[in-house]
């Protein structure tokens, strides 16, 4: 009994860590480019993941069946309160180890880590190979690819579509006194020179980015800036949504053996640990993912976040364990290597931190596998 509330909680953190590294992920083009705030698009993410895990109930059971170890492992170790408990642990840990250090690494593949770092302190070597190639390793590595190179051709797509329809692009000059601000519209960029708003009317000598990017003209008879902001709020509360439905079965998979809490129920925890997560904890994770791997402006955030939420939601649907992290690094890593903006050297940080990712979950959840049989036998 104490071993099953152990399981829970350990659970709940996961739960937690998880909402903390991949809650604002979804938004992070909206904060990225300056479409809106810190605190507005981590409310809006936190909305949208706890739907998306509500409805994660209904239709996305298929990835519960993956992550409870079954196949992977014989029924006799996937069943046991020791084994769930040391997942759980293993893939918490490395999590939130990554959160404070602000990277975003894969609870998919933290879980899938520590899977086999438990199965192998458990069985050794039998371990089934080909389900852990063909159900996890794959999807995995594959994932981020196909989003770079949809990011990129998508960006070219609507970029094409945005020139041809006579939607140009404006940088707006903020000027003002106090709180009386405006906005003023140059029709051409401007690479040094930008007016920051103040508590005084002031000049001053400045970097291109730090102007806003506006676009300028009509699409379908409605305000072409106004439509492409909606549409972006749209895109990354689907991107959100679909990360809360693929993400909550895969942890909730872990309480499946606790025979007197209704999978429902399970997912409802979970909903709750991964919103509080994402509410207290995500700052670090946020700064990366917005400012740090490539400079967006509107219209490649919304491209980002449309080719996230697709790939996310199709895989969940067939239930493919893909990672909404490697799907969202990867639609922004094309669209900046098309843009030539990308950030290498924080790329291949991040690269690194996910290569780190499965050995560390592993030791961790070995490690706990071995303590747990030692003191609960």
């Amino acid at each position: 009994m104490i071993l099953l509330l152990i399981l829970f909680l350990a659970t709940c953190f996961l739960a937690y860590s998880n909402g903390a590294n991949d809650n604002f992920k979804g938004v992070a083009t909206l904060f990225g480019s300056k479409t809106t705030d810190y605190k507005n698009a981590i409310r809006w993410a936190t909305i949208t993941t706890f739907a998306g895990s509500v409805a994660s109930i209904f239709f996305a059971h298929a990835l519960v069946k993956t992550f409870s170890g079954k196949g992977l492992v014989p029924q006799v170790v996937s069943a046991s309160p020791e084994f769930l408990t040391a997942v759980a642990i293993g893939s918490a840990i490395t999590v939130i180890t990554a959160t404070v250090t602000g990277f975003p690494i894969s609870t998919t593949h933290s879980l899938t880590g520590s899977l086999v770092g438990a199965g192998f302190v458990a069985i050794g070597s039998q371990i089934n190979l080909i389900i852990l190639g063909n159900s996890f390793f794959l999807p995995l590595v594959i994932s981020p690819f196909m989003a770079a190179a949809f990011g990129g051709v998508l960006y070219i797509l609507l970029r094409t579509i945005r020139i041809r329809s006579g939607i140009t692009k404006e940088w707006c000059l903020c000027i003002g006194i106090g709180d009386k601000k405006k906005i003023l519209p140059v029709t051409q960029s401007v690479d040094a020179l930008s007016i920051r708003c103040g508590s005084s009317i002031s000049a001053m000598i400045d970097k291109k980015e730090n102007c806003v990017e506006r676009y300028q003209g009509s699409f379908l008879g409605m305000n072409s800036q106004k439509l492409l902001d909606y549409l972006h709020f749209c895109s990354a509360g689907v991107v959100s949504f679909a990360r809360g439905v693929n993400d909550t079965p895969k942890i909730v998979a872990l309480l499946l053996l606790i025979k007197g809490l209704a999978i429902e129920w399970g997912m409802m925890a979970v909903a709750f640990g991964m919103a509080a997560g994402g509410l207290l904890n995500a700052r670090k994770v946020a700064e990366t993912m917005s400012n740090k791997i490539t400079r967006l402006n509107h219209g490649q955030g919304f491209t980002a976040n449309l080719v996230t939420g697709m790939l996310v939601i199709f895989a969940s649907r067939f239930g493919m364990p893909v990672s909404t992290t490697h799907v969202s690094v990867g639609s922004l890593f094309g669209i900046g290597l098309t843009t030539k903006r990308i950030n290498t050297r924080m790329v291949s940080e991040i690269l690194l931190s996910w290569i780190v990712t499965l050995p560390a979950a592993a030791i961790f959840s070995g490690g706990a596998y071995w303590l747990l049989n030692k003191y609960s036998g």
